[in-house]
């Protein structure tokens, strides 16, 4: 993307042709002047409209538009601004964007507005840059409320007080070195370590917070795995309410994994159908059950379909063998008993055999995938184990790999500075890892790197030196 950020530019704020009306941005230094070279106000000029107005206006042959007024600083991008509302019409979108260009604006490249807003000190990365795409690509209200927590800035107003709180403890190391031949102690040492195992502390819960996180902006992941025949393809298409997955007596049927999303109490899932897993020297089979263990490998959640029509021994095999791929995966199992419709009464005595494998006995949910009977249930366990995991609220949940790898190089760097200082090193070494932590840090805020003329202006700014 190439930095003019002195042009006035001008694009489509929304998609022409699906609906009833297209936004026109238009920002920068001559946006207000632009957008008089090409509407027509039925009174006055939009240059001497206040902001936060609207007036109605036409573009000559072309259409009758209403115009938004926004001056500086109070936009979006943080500079005048005018949005222009015409008719969804892809042509009239395109000709007004022409226009607009041709009286002296040029045409934005991608994601400008925002960057824009960013340079401009409207947002910062964590808390809304990143934040507004989350926004707009949200498909449900867990991943919608997640990412306007973002946006709303609670994930930098948390690693701001941790940047404060580490930039003092780097100033006073720093000011150490400066007066090293006066062997003064500017930084509490004690207070130096108690506040490293906080932030460590901190940074652990929130980079522990990714798995979630990120499975709540894309879908939670959910395996539906078993051996051949049990049902797992009949789940789906009953989760579903459609025929999605074909359906045959004939084991080995499913050889390949097929996903569909679900939308369960607000929380997107994506639920995986695998193949059967079973002993088979069939070539293609067999790739379509490696490729269930690597769907297990992936998941939040597995469901772990067993056929409560076969004998105990049988079933318990395959439960153990489930149980086995999911702790080693790392994630949540949920036997889910198939073939309650047949009114075997060995149920209770299966189940309590199951428990002795689990941790307790609401992760087995006995159903029929044919009738339906058990299906609530599933659905509310699925819901309260995802909500469990959210916790409260208005908790910070990191969403963003870019995000998660800078905290884990932030907590690789401060776990160096407490072992420096454990070994009593000298206070450049634990200054240098502080700064690397900052660096980290600094880069899901604001981008950059830590600077000296940050240290500085800590140190005289909270600091009277010379005094």
């Amino acid at each position: 993307m190439i930095d003019r950020i002195n042009d006035t530019i001008a694009a489509p704020a929304t998609i022409p042709g699906t609906g009833a009306v297209t936004i026109v941005r238009v920002s920068g230094p001559d946006a207000l002047y632009v957008a008089d070279s090409v509407v027509s106000l039925r009174s006055g000029k939009i240059a001497d409209s206040r902001g936060y107005s609207i007036h109605y206006g036409e573009v000559a042959g072309l259409d009758e538009v209403l115009v938004s007024v926004f001056r500086a600083p109070h936009s979006y991008t943080g500079e005048d601004s005018v949005e222009i509302s015409c008719h969804a019409s892809e042509y009239i979108a395109a000709e007004l964007l022409r226009r607009l260009i041709e009286a002296g604006a040029r045409a934005a490249e991608p994601g400008e507005f925002t960057r824009r807003a960013f340079l401009n000190g409207k947002m910062d990365l964590a808390a809304q840059a990143e934040a507004v795409a989350d926004i707009i690509s949200s498909s449900a209200e867990a991943s919608h409320r997640v990412a306007y927590a973002q946006l709303k800035g609670g994930f930098s107003r948390e690693l701001s007080a941790l940047r404060d709180q580490l930039l003092e403890m780097a100033s006073l190391l720093e000011l150490e070195l400066d007066f090293s031949e006066e062997d003064v102690e500017f930084a509490s040492r004690e207070r130096l370590k108690e506040l490293l195992d906080e932030t460590i502390s901190h940074i652990d819960r929130l980079s522990g917070s990714f798995r979630t996180g990120n499975a709540i902006k894309n879908g939670v992941p959910v395996a539906i795995a078993g051996a051949a025949n049990t049902g797992k393809s009949t789940l789906l298409n009953a989760l579903l309410g459609e025929e999605r997955a074909i359906v045959s007596d004939i084991a080995g049927t499913t050889r390949d994994t097929i996903e569909e999303t679900l939308t369960i109490g607000g929380i997107l899932f994506r639920f995986v159908d695998t193949a059967g897993i079973r002993h088979t020297d069939e070539t293609v089979e067999r790739m379509g059950i490696d490729r269930t263990f690597e769907a297990i490998g992936r998941a939040e959640i597995v469901l772990g379909v067993l056929d409560s029509s076969l004998g105990p021994d049988e079933i318990l095999a395959s439960a153990r063998q489930l149980s086995e791929a999911a702790k080693k995966a790392g994630c949540r199992l949920i036997f889910v008993l198939n073939k309650a419709d047949l009114g075997l009464n060995k149920n209770v005595i299966i189940e309590n055999s199951i428990v002795s494998l689990v941790e307790n006995e609401e992760d087995i949910i006995s159903l029929s995938a044919k009738t339906g009977y058990g299906l609530d249930s599933l659905r509310n366990r699925l819901q309260s184990l995802i909500k469990a995991r959210i916790g409260d609220p208005e908790a910070t949940l990191v969403t963003n790999l870019r995000h998660y790898e800078a905290l884990v190089d932030a907590t690789s760097a401060l776990r160096r500075a407490r072992t420096s200082l454990a070994s009593s090193l000298p206070s450049d070494l634990v200054a240098e890892d502080l700064r690397s932590a900052l660096t980290s840090l600094s880069a899901i805020t604001t981008g950059g790197p830590i600077t000296s003329t940050d240290i500085l202006h800590t140190i005289f700014s909270r600091f009277c030196i010379g005094k």
